[in-house]
């Protein structure tokens, strides 16, 4: 293998709108999703009846039978029957992930191009058997005569074995949901119900007003009657998240947390193609950005780091390998899965303490410009399908970066099991 790596573009993406669950997706869960945005890649970029080096697509929600999700969508895609696929999961950084499992591939020329993405549902949720109602299945299966099944089945039986058992959103480890392992972050970093709010107003109208001046009109393809993410709310207002109770620490008296500051359920999919520019310019494509380097950490959040900081440990990791400073960007996508987890984050890189005890940093990585945050809104306007978020950042920041015309954006997405995954594009 040749020691040089291959520079790898951004090509473009493509999502459906994003929407609550138990709404417009709530009967076409992650394999028609997957399909539909894969399908519409595909028609974009002229790539029907091409065999591409690999597509990595993703889903956290899923049922055991989507095992081989991606490689199935791929076969329904209109892509070559001869495009290998690869499901995959890391919580909320899956679909960023799947860019970076292609754009390595890419740069070692393994392969010339790939798609990246996931899908998510809330709506079409496994429903497991309970623990005793499995086992007893199991043991009727395994008997052999009908009396020794008919014995399996009686068997102390009880009526409690037919309540099944939801996907959780707790943490195995702590038992604690992802918000309430923020709203303690919240606590420790001092962050006020109103900065938090505030934020999650300032999505709203930055999504309300990026869809008013067309710049979705390309990325965002109609499904399902939808034209627009179903959770925007553009006549949203500081009074109306004022009067939202808290939603994780509802008895304390200083929970901030809110349905307002933080994603809800969401059903979704999104999808990025990348490629080399050579690859890109024997097809007529133009690459918008360029995928420059990606950081993946994790924190020890059972022992009392905050679940969701170890974006703030991955940004400077990745920024000293290009000498780079946290005010060498134009665009900054933190992902909102809560307002108090973007403005912990941000805290964070400002505070000496922590940047010198804990990142091991002379001095502190410092603010950065609340105009470059997030320009056209995100996870609190937009929703958040897990395994879609990541895939919907990087079309997102690369057609932005295409616009400016030249210039560095800056990925940051935390993830559930206390990990973050980050990136930077750059043009």
């Amino acid at each position: 293998m040749e020691n040089t790596l291959k520079r790898v573009g951004v090509i473009g993406g493509v999502r459906i709108p994003f929407c609550r669950n138990n709404t417009a997706y709530a009967d076409v869960g992650n394999f028609g999703m997957s399909v539909k945005v894969l399908g519409s890649l595909v028609e974009r970029y002229g790539l029907h009846g091409q065999e591409l080096g690999e597509v990595a697509m993703g889903a956290v929600i899923k049922h055991s039978s989507e095992w081989n999700l991606a490689r199935e969508a791929v076969l329904s895609s209109g892509l070559k029957a001869t495009t290998p696929a690869i499901t995959t999961a890391r919580a909320c950084g899956t679909s960023l992930d799947n860019a970076i499992i292609i754009a390595n591939k890419i740069a070692t020329g393994q392969i010339e191009a790939g798609i990246a993405g996931g899908s998510d549902t809330t709506s079409d949720v496994p429903i497991v058997l309970s623990e005793r109602m499995r086992k007893r299945l199991l043991a009727i299966n395994r008997a052999k005569g009908w009396q020794d099944k008919l014995r399996a089945a009686s068997q102390g039986f009880s009526l409690k074995e037919l309540k099944p058992a939801f996907p959780g959103v707790a943490e195995p480890r702590t038992g604690m949901s992802m918000g309430d392992h923020c709203e303690k972050m919240a606590k420790e970093w001092h962050i006020a119900r109103q900065a938090q709010d505030q934020l999650a107003l300032d999505s709203h109208h930055k999504l309300a007003a990026a869809y008013e001046t067309g710049f979705f009109d390309d990325l965002v393809v109609p499904f399902r009657g939808l034209k627009r993410d179903g959770f925007l709310r553009p006549d949203s207002t500081m009074e109306k998240l004022a009067s939202l109770k808290p939603a994780f620490d509802r008895s304390s008296g200083h929970g901030t947390l809110t349905a307002g500051n933080s994603t809800g359920l969401s059903d979704g999919a999104a999808a990025v193609l990348l490629g080399t520019e050579e690859w890109a310019a024997a097809r007529g494509l133009t690459v918008q950005a360029w995928f420059r380097d990606a950081e993946v950490a994790a924190v020890d959040f059972v022992h009392g780091e905050g679940l969701l900081m170890a974006p703030t440990v991955a940004v400077p990791r990745m920024l000293a390998r290009h000498g780079l400073s946290l005010q060498d960007f134009d665009f900054y996508e933190i992902h909102e899965a809560f307002a108090a987890q973007v403005l912990c984050t941000l805290r964070a890189w400002e505070s000496a303490d922590y940047c010198k005890n804990r990142l091991g940093l002379a001095q502190p990585l410092g603010s950065i410009d609340p105009a470059k945050l997030n320009v056209h809104g995100s996870s609190l306007a937009v929703g958040h399908p897990f395994a879609a978020t990541g895939a919907r950042i990087v079309a997102t920041l690369a057609k932005m970066l295409e616009q400016k015309g030249s210039g560095r954006g800056l990925i940051s997405i935390c993830t559930a099991g206390g990990m973050g995954v980050t990136a930077i594009l750059e043009r």
